[in-house]
């Protein structure tokens, strides 16, 4: 079994837009203001802790193929509804991102951004992920104020 995720990280990890993605920086303010950020995250090592959990790192690139972060997640799996569900972390310029997230059948993820540290402090949102060919790499899109 071998499962993909991104936070967003996310993303978040998240999870989830496409080629042409860059990454939008994240301003801190007094007022809520949304953000989105969307990258591909490209898988660099994973490994099943057992036959229901399962851990991921990824490497996270703009549509330029910059580097602009790095996401893990852990996922519990449940064989019987084919589903996971996991967090993630993702960090980036200003700060870390996390969020939960949860698949069905392994090709798209959905998830809620839960908070943060720097500029992502107290950040809220959502999460989405594809990865339609289970292949190394996942567009993610995550939207997020705070």
């Amino acid at each position: 079994m071998r499962l993909r995720t991104s936070i967003a990280a996310a993303g978040a990890a998240v999870a989830l837009a496409g080629a042409g993605a860059i990454l939008l920086p994240a301003v801190a303010s007094a007022h809520s203001t949304t953000h989105t950020l969307k990258f591909t995250a490209i898988s660099l090592k994973g490994a099943n802790f057992s036959s229901t959990d399962s851990g991921q790192a990824e490497q996270d690139v703009n549509s330029a193929g910059k580097t602009i972060g790095f996401d893990v997640a852990n996922f519990a799996f449940n064989p019987a509804t084919n589903t996971a569900t996991g967090r993630v972390a993702l960090t980036t310029k200003g700060g870390f991102l996390y969020g939960k997230i949860k698949t069905t059948n392994g090709s798209v993820i959905h998830g809620v951004v839960t908070g943060g540290t720097g500029v992502f402090r107290g950040a809220t949102g959502t999460i989405v992920a594809s990865n339609p060919t289970n292949g190394p790499k996942t567009a993610v899109t995550i939207t997020y104020s705070n």
